[in-house]
């Protein structure tokens, strides 16, 4: 046997070939020797991975368990930017989306969004509230917070929106009513003074006294005439020369300067007019005579 018969071959197994090797695993398959165990693959287990602890659907709104701690994570690092929670506030948001029941998840991710907002606006009324706060951060504090506010408002309206519990407004583009039921409808009307309460019952409401009052009647800037009552005594309301103590008094010469548009200069004028007139008219008729 040569060297190159004593190379190993890929079996393990000393030979020329691997065809010996071949008809022994045969032979030996058909003398009944128990077959080899077929390798299968294993799936690797990613050590990063662990088991979730399960979420009520009542706090998040979903079934599904990455939705619902993806969520809470959001949530709580809202407050807590750190993740630096502790048991009892991680128990109030919790308690806190439990108490709004959201139904699904659009739900669930709006009674997020308020928790948060809710956080944003107390954390500046508290930083408005710091004693030695200056003018410029305290006005900032309070607008932030004011926003902040006006978004929880609008978040909450979305949230009963779409839980169907927001205003409804139903508009008919045809009308079937004729015109005898339009008349009746006319004729049930409450009278004047009688406004109809549609929660109790019909209310009456007496004419004041303000109400039955002149009114002052002077044009205003958009040129329709003002509806204030006038002051008593006089013919205008206080806002248009009605109030005590308003208007120049008579013969008044605070304003005076020339006096040429007096009434006093106006009715000379006329007089000294009228007085040409009439020696001019005199004049004509002595000339007529001669």
């Amino acid at each position: 046997m040569t060297k190159e018969d004593k190379r190993p071959t890929k079996g393990g197994a000393t030979g020329c070939s691997g065809s010996r090797s071949r008809a022994k695993r045969r032979s030996e398959a058909e003398e009944g020797a128990p077959p080899r165990a077929k390798k299968t693959r294993q799936g690797v287990k990613n050590p990063r991975s662990r088991e979730r602890p399960h979420i009520p659907r009542s706090i998040t709104g979903s079934d599904d368990p990455d939705f619902s701690s993806i969520l809470l994570h959001q949530v709580v690092g809202a407050q807590c930017p750190n993740y630096s929670a502790t048991d009892e506030q991680v128990n109030a948001l919790l308690a806190a989306m439990a108490g709004m029941k959201p139904r699904d998840e659009i739900e669930g991710m709006l009674c997020g969004q308020l928790i948060a907002t809710h956080q944003a606006a107390m954390e500046c009324y508290r930083r408005a509230a710091i004693s030695k706060q200056t003018f410029e951060g305290w006005r900032e504090s309070l607008n932030q917070a004011n926003k902040l506010c006006r978004t929880y408002a609008a978040l909450a309206e979305t949230l009963d929106r779409h839980r169907g519990k927001g205003q409804q407004r139903i508009q008919s583009s045809t009308s079937t009513s004729t015109p005898v039921d339009r008349r009746l409808s006319v004729l049930s009307r409450p009278a004047s003074g009688v406004i109809k309460n549609w929660r109790t019952k019909a209310v009456q409401r007496e004419k004041l006294p303000t109400n039955r009052a002149t009114r002052c009647g002077a044009r205003t800037r958009s040129g329709k005439p003002c509806r204030s009552p006038v002051v008593r005594g006089k013919r205008r309301c206080r806002m248009h020369g009605g109030a005590a103590g308003s208007g120049a008094p008579i013969g008044n010469t605070n304003a005076l300067r020339h006096g040429h548009y007096t009434a006093e200069a106006i009715a000379r004028r006329r007089q000294v007019s009228e007085l040409i007139r009439m020696a001019r008219a005199t004049l004509a008729d002595i000339e007529q005579r001669r």
